[in-house]
């Protein structure tokens, strides 16, 4: 099973809760807009902890730290058969000049021989909640379910 971690930022925006999310870099993702964004996430060893993971992996791709704020675990998410992600949120502005990913190498086309370097991320914004559902891979239509539950229960 491999383990990842990520940080769901949410502000309450003009219309209505908006959450920050990355569109995921590469070819195959390149013309996709529904369904290839992501929060930002990756992987962690057993040894570390999930949130300082988390904050790590949104400062490689993002290219700017994570804002300070209280961060609350949001639960752990299945998102496919091999994958967990452990997801902690905080309501705050974060609004960098530029979107600097980490990169990461593939052979594009496959079979080519030629490798070329891609961002993890090669946009990100806020985006109502309503339209991030749609952005978002599908296995992460669930996080934001658990963050619209926590901030009933603290509406209550």
């Amino acid at each position: 099973m491999i383990s990842s971690a990520g940080i769901l930022l949410y502000r309450r925006g003009t219309e209505g809760l908006e959450v920050w999310i990355g569109h995921m870099g590469g070819p195959f993702w390149a013309r996709k807009d529904e369904h290839a964004w992501s929060l930002p996430k990756g992987e962690y060893q057993p040894e570390e902890e999930p949130l300082a993971a988390a904050l790590r992996e949104f400062a490689e791709e993002m290219g700017a730290q994570a804002p300070e704020a209280e961060y609350l675990l949001l639960g752990s998410f299945r998102q496919s058969a091999q994958k967990t992600v452990t997801v902690f949120t905080a309501e705050a502005e974060f609004a960098p000049e530029r979107i600097e990913s980490n990169t990461f190498e593939l052979e594009w086309p496959r079979g080519s021989g030629t490798v070329r370097e891609y961002p993890e991320i090669d946009r990100a914004g806020w985006f109502p909640e309503a339209v991030a559902r749609t952005k978002l891979v599908k296995g992460q239509a669930q996080v934001l379910d658990a963050l619209l539950r926590v901030l009933a229960e603290e509406g209550s």
